[in-house]
């Protein structure tokens, strides 16, 4: 079975504000194939749960013309050009941490005391694009601190009413799905 190795640098053929297309010629056996990835900063999600319950942010989303439940999170870099610079030079995680902490109490209020990593899941073979998920456990409550135009409202909800919101695609962003179903039968 041959291997997909790297064969030149990569090139970015497109950049955006949160999103840049990259090329890259990679070597199978004797043949040069070129892949393109999109890609974007990782991002943070963070599961807050007390006493069998989670605190959940409800949002009007406008992708989706609705108002969608949500983890609270953000990006771990606001630009390509900072992500860019850590870029297989150093650990994201102590990145993810620090944004997942501010990303907890701007949009709920929550200082967390501790953050442990739940999962890191990705978007696909083609999209660069990971999500660290953090669950906190050990918190102070204060107050949001939310950016100018946001509009976020934090909910607890059981883990059987957010069972159902995933079920019942309430929570709109299906890695999320995915992981919250994990998290719930891993915490029954």
């Amino acid at each position: 079975m041959n291997k997909l190795t790297p064969n030149g640098e990569e090139t970015i053929v497109y950049e955006g504000k949160i999103f840049e297309i990259v090329k890259q010629p990679f070597k199978t056996g004797d043949k040069e194939v070129i892949f393109e990835t999109a890609r974007r900063s990782p991002g943070t999600r963070i599961i807050i749960v007390k006493n069998k319950k989670m605190l959940l942010t409800k949002e009007f989303r406008t992708e989706h013309k609705d108002y969608d439940y949500r983890l609270p999170g953000d990006k771990v870099f606001n630009t390509l050009e900072e992500y860019r610079k850590v870029l297989g030079k150093k650990d994201i995680l102590p990145f993810a941490i620090k944004a997942a902490k501010k990303e907890c109490l701007e949009e709920t209020g929550i200082i967390a005391n501790n953050l442990k990593l739940f999962q890191i899941a990705k978007a696909g073979a083609t999209v660069e694009w990971d999500l660290f998920y953090f669950i906190v456990d050990d918190f102070k409550e204060s107050k949001q601190k939310l950016e100018s135009g946001e509009v976020i409202y934090p909910e607890w909800k059981t883990f059987n009413e957010v069972k159902e919101l995933c079920l019942n695609n309430k929570i709109n962003e299906d890695r999320t799905v995915g992981i919250l179903l994990k998290f719930l039968l891993l915490n029954k």
